[in-house]
């Protein structure tokens, strides 16, 4: 079974789905595409009734979707009531803003005889949206909560751990309004991927992901001529200037690094502190990330969850074996993790050479790449040394001075004295393996629309 909630507290398999046919599919398709022919005819008011529900089913019911994300992929209750209400304050936003994010945009055109030019978008069709188990609503919501009130129909391809969080996100906007086949959860294989993508119906796939699935997304989207979004991994740089607060700093490190085990994309991966004030802030780091505790996802005091899987644990534990292999210091911190449980000890990585390739890795969990820069210009250049290129902050007492060093950062975002942070009205993605394209706000609800000129002329031809 390629589909399976599997509780990474307890190992227990709580339930098993059958993978879906070829034939099953087909007709997710089909249906999805008959959906789209009345959908996309329909108001903005229409689809913005059926996102105000969604957003209100979720927060009418925070406690029951909490609790699956805490079943599926071992987030803690307090971090996936969190997500419960990110997702809804998503179909929220849309719901108000997208007809203005959409509306027609009339060309300033040079010469007056061209004539009444105006630009349009309009939606594609039936779209694909692969996405990860770090955050199952979530992600699911900042696609489909753009793309549907843009008029597209959506299938999903979800992560294999977090089948009942695909099938709520399914039932939550059957409830909302949603027309039948407009958005439909699929228990895809891998294999059944490119079937999907191919189908002459499905005009555009968005991935969320590991670099290894967007890469093979990507190819079989643009073989086939199909517009793809990628989001991929990251390797975020938490840069600490030598004026930042190290008190708030410190306390703003722990959560970045360590918030949802530390399997985010955006979590603070790089810590690269300046070397008049690096040795205090390992000192305080050390002590802060010792501070928290490992154990039952359910219960309020866990302040670090176990990782996804056991094998999402056992993968990152060879990682970093495979890092001290190549030089690498590594310090475990803090209490023992509890053995039962996908846990990982929190480790701290330090003496990370030049030619240590895994300065260029992407460490999913609790796991803290610390640098010294030995100035400014320095640690510029060490954040921006990365494959990645998806988020990043610096720290600073000053906060204008702060702003400048953020734009020498090659990153899709970069937040000052604060880690990346995601928000629904605030743009997400990155560039080079971070992947390509944005989510959310006006970025997002474009990328899969057709711009669409249409121009009133009326010049007599010149023969």
């Amino acid at each position: 079974m390629t589909y399976a909630t599997t509780n990474p507290y307890t190992g227990e398999v709580v339930k098993t789905f059958p993978d879906a046919t070829d034939a099953e599919i087909i007709q997710a398709i089909e249906d999805a595409n008959t959906a789209f022919l009345s959908w996309k005819n329909s108001s903005f008011a229409e689809r913005a009734k059926v996102m105000h529900k969604a957003a209100d089913l979720l927060r009418n019911d925070i406690d029951g979707y909490a609790k699956l994300l805490t079943l599926e992929m071992g987030k803690i209750t307090l971090e996936a009531k969190a997500e419960v209400e990110l997702s809804a304050a998503i179909f929220e936003y849309y719901a108000v803003n997208a007809e203005k994010l959409l509306a027609p945009e009339k060309l300033p055109v040079a010469d007056l005889a061209e004539g009444d030019a105006v630009l349009v978008n309009d939606p594609l069709g039936v779209l694909l949206a692969v996405e990860p188990w770090n955050f199952p609503y979530y992600q699911v919501a900042r696609i489909i909560a753009p793309q549907l009130s843009a008029g597209n129909t959506m299938l999903l391809k979800h992560a294999g751990i977090v089948p009942q969080s695909s099938a709520a996100c399914e039932q939550l906007m059957l409830e909302a309004g949603l027309p039948k086949g407009a958005f439909k959860n699929l228990y895809a294989a891998h294999s059944q991927t490119a079937l999907i993508i191919n189908h002459p119906l499905v005009r555009g796939v968005a991935l969320t992901g590991s670099e290894s699935a967007g890469a093979v997304v990507a190819s079989t989207a643009g073989k086939a001529l199909k517009k793809s979004t990628l989001e991929l991994g990251g390797a975020d740089a938490f840069v600490v200037l030598a004026d930042a607060d190290l008190d708030k700093t410190v306390n703003w490190a722990v959560f970045g690094r360590h918030w949802n085990a530390g399997q985010v994309c955006v979590s603070s991966k790089r810590m690269i502190i300046a070397d008049e004030i690096y040795d205090e802030f390992v000192k305080r780091y050390t002590a802060g990330v010792a501070g928290l505790r490992a154990g039952d996802p359910f219960k309020p005091e866990t302040t670090l969850a176990p990782l996804s899987s056991q094998n999402a644990a056992d993968d990152l534990k060879a990682k970093i074996r495979q890092a001290i292999d190549l030089g690498a210091t590594a310090t475990e911190v803090g209490p023992q993790v509890p053995s039962q449980g996908a846990f990982v000890q929190p480790t701290i990585l330090t003496d990370i050479s030049e030619d240590n390739e895994a300065r260029n890795w992407e460490f999913f969990g609790p796991v803290s790449m610390l640098f010294r820069a030995k100035d400014e210009d320095d640690a510029v250049r060490i954040a921006n040394d990365s494959p990645f290129g998806l988020g990043g902050s610096v720290f600073t007492s000053n906060t204008k001075h702060g702003a400048e060093v953020a734009k020498k950062i090659s990153t899709g975002m970069v937040f000052v004295n604060h880690p990346t942070m995601v928000k629904a009205d605030l743009p997400f993605g990155g560039i080079r393996h971070s992947g390509y394209g944005r989510e959310l706000l006006g970025l997002g609800i474009k990328e899969f629309v057709n711009h669409k000129l249409i121009d009133v002329v009326d010049i007599d031809a010149p023969f």
